[in-house]
């Protein structure tokens, strides 16, 4: 059962169900760094940082489908690190000014996206092959 559960083909799952499940997490630490009294320029870091990394996969994904060759899936390969690494040098930088301004930042956006990612395992192997 264990070689057939990761030899089994599955279509990509859907990327709006999870994507909607990590921006909920973004909407629902606003009222929580409100109510604590916590820095809202951390929040919105997360937030931007959410916003801009879904922008540029949606690009990604839109490259991917219109060429539908070798070359789109290195370019989707780049694409993907280039993603994380600006994601890390935002990040760095502002801990370079503010520690824990970047971690308040780091721990929203890595909430939505533990959260996103869950979502889509459970979506890839839950589905039909």
């Amino acid at each position: 059962m264990r070689s057939s559960l990761f030899a089994t083909p599955r279509a990509e799952p859907g990327h709006v169900l999870p994507g909607l499940a990590g921006s909920l997490v973004i909407l629902l630490a606003l009222p929580v760094f409100v109510l604590a009294g916590w820095k809202l320029s951390a929040w919105g870091i997360a937030a931007v940082l959410w916003l801009g990394v879904h922008a540029f996969d949606f690009i990604l994904r839109r490259a991917r489908k219109d060429t539908g060759n070798v070359a789109a899936s290195g370019m989707q390969a780049f694409g993907m690190l280039f993603k994380m690494l600006g994601l890390l040098v935002v990040l760095f930088a502002v801990a370079s000014s503010s520690p824990r301004l970047a971690l308040a930042a780091a721990l929203v956006y890595a909430l939505a996206y533990t959260l996103e990612l869950g979502l889509s395992i459970v979506t890839y192997f839950g589905g039909t092959s």
